[in-house]
């Protein structure tokens, strides 16, 4: 068990979180929620000891052993990727390099070589006899294949030092699993083998993700960092966030008798607790909800941003025609070729590929920032297309450094000054805000600007390149929901899950030898035997 003790971390006069006490039990996967700058990764230091809180404690129950992911990616590059694996239990790595320098030493004395018979013994009882079979079997879930184990890990490519240093936290059963956006540059069907992997895990995971999908397959609690306290809730992220959303709305019906408002409390736990029967922690879920304080629960005092797209015009039955598109990158390397396909009214199709530079590579060509080696595309007469791109730089340099009321103005028909300042308010940007030149925006709001400029235009058609790439969790819910109320026709990518299962109803994959264009759910087309197959036909042939 992990336990933490008047937790208090303050920077200057600014207070992140104080007299926090909480514990972390064995079996249950929690959590970490919060705005931006709340504190999540911070507190997450706290409990490995990375980082010293200001007041309080934390203490890990006597011969517990903690995994931490590692964000430094670049921390084993002279080391093997095997061993990097393994390093992963560093009480038993120091005893394998230890023994193996005294089994290579020729010179090794009698008490040397009795020494090192203990050590092997003490190895084999933490299960080190099948340290390597254990550490290839992980990477092979990773989708790191056997090649590449014997590598050092500066010739891995990034996205497969990541899934490295993942196996490396998962190695050895750790008591205490500490990951920090560990969905970070998966892949989709890794993404899920990690889930079921947790769902199934018997030991402590402590979690901080931006990935609803992920944080709901495998959190049977919620850690919520607010009111500079952090306080743990039964259930996963769906459950907290229309828990609290409920809250927020009894609260501001003060006329709501209390009684009534207790049974519509039960009756939604109820409804949760029928539609979570698909969670592999469903049963102990319920259990655990049935017992819930329901006084406990409060609203969040976290702001929801505005999105919604409303089309100025519907479109008429030409939509998008793409016929034979090839495109290769500066280096000559074939990204994807034979792409072609039409849409029909309200297809929303959701992009993938093997990287995301061949997804980017697409929408820069159909929205006519780059030039196809081959083939053709031709949008309808009635569409009015807008492209919300990964790089958005260019938006924010140069002529575009304005404050944000001229940033705005310059996208928008109505320059009422008015319009302007509540528009920019709906998504969140308030008082002298309004007033800081775009260049010096972080991600997450520049993200938010270009959302504004989409929804200004009001386009019956809409291009989105990981649209929640930088957006914190309450931005990417509502962008969920104004990708799914979106009446229009919509061709996005992302990596977020919940975003691509709720609201694309098609799927085409790029490939460098053709397509794959499918009307599979996303869940099933992840699982379907025959586009398994037609990926392995398509990546396997040379360009």
């Amino acid at each position: 068990m992990l336990s933490v003790h008047d937790l208090g971390l303050q920077y200057g006069k600014r207070i992140l979180f104080d007299e926090v006490n909480l514990k972390f039990t064995k079996g249950n996967c929690y959590g970490v929620i919060g705005a931006n700058g709340a504190g999540k990764s911070t507190f997450l230091k706290m409990l490995s000891g990375e980082k010293t809180p200001t007041r309080g404690s934390v203490s890990l129950e006597p011969n517990n052993r903690m995994a931490v992911l590692k964000q430094n990616h670049f921390e084993f590059e002279e080391h093997e990727v095997l061993n990097t694996v393994i390093m992963g239990h560093k009480k038993m790595y120091d005893i394998m390099i230890e023994k193996d320098a005294i089994y290579m030493n020729p010179d090794a004395t009698e008490e040397e070589g009795l020494h090192a018979a203990n050590l092997e013994n003490e190895f084999g009882e933490m299960g080190g006899w099948t340290a390597e079979s254990d550490a290839a079997e992980l990477l092979s879930h990773m989708g790191i294949k056997e090649d590449l184990h014997y590598k050092q890990m500066k010739d891995l490519s990034g996205s497969e030092k990541v899934k490295v240093l993942l196996a490396q936290a998962l190695f050895g059963n750790p008591d205490i699993l500490l990951l920090d956006e560990p969905t970070n540059d998966l892949d989709a069907r890794t993404v899920t083998w990690l889930s079921d992997f947790l769902a199934d895990f018997k030991n402590t995971v402590i979690v901080v993700s931006h990935d609803r999908y992920f944080l709901d397959m495998v959190c049977t609690h919620i850690c919520d960092i607010d009111f500079r306290q952090i306080r743990i809730y039964t259930g996963n992220y769906t459950f907290w966030y229309e828990t609290s959303q409920l809250m927020a709305r009894q609260t501001a019906n003060k006329n709501k008798k209390v009684e009534n408002k207790r049974k519509e409390l039960l009756a939604f736990i109820q409804r949760f607790s029928a539609n979570a029967s698909k969670s592999r922690q469903a049963t102990s879920r319920k259990k655990a909800l049935e017992k819930l304080n329901l006084e406990e629960i409060k609203p969040s005092s976290r702001k929801y941003p505005f999105i919604h797209f409303k089309p100025e015009r519907q479109p008429g039955n030409e939509l998008l025609k793409v016929e034979n598109l090839s495109k290769r990158n500066v280096d000559g390397k074939l990204l994807f070729s034979n792409v072609t396909f039409s849409l029909n009214k309200g297809d929303k199709v959701a992009l993938l590929a093997n990287d995301s530079s061949t997804m980017t590579t697409f929408f820069d060509v159909i929205a006519g920032k780059l030039a196809a080696d081959t083939g053709t595309y031709e949008f309808g007469q009635t569409i009015n297309w807008e492209y919300l791109p990964n790089e958005n730089e260019e938006y924010f340099s140069g002529e575009h450094d304005l404050d944000l009321m001229n940033w705005l103005r310059q996208f928008s028909e109505e320059k009422d000054e008015q319009f302007i300042r509540g528009f920019l308010g709906r998504m969140l940007f308030s008082g002298d805000e309004v007033y800081k030149n775009s260049s010096v925006l972080s991600g997450g709001e520049k993200v938010r600007c270009m959302l504004s400029k989409s929804m200004l235009a009001a386009p019956n058609f809409l291009l989105m390149d990981e649209p929640t790439n930088h957006l914190d969790l309450e931005s990417i819910t509502v962008l969920n929901k104004g990708m799914r109320e979106f009446t229009g026709n919509m061709i996005f990518c992302s990596h977020d899950h919940e975003l691509v299962r709720t609201v694309a109803n098609r799927i085409i994959e790029l490939t460098p030898n053709g397509i794959i264009d499918s009307l599979l759910d996303y869940d099933e087309y992840l699982k379907a035997d025959r586009i398994l197959k037609q990926q392995e036909e398509l990546y396997g042939q040379m360009a």
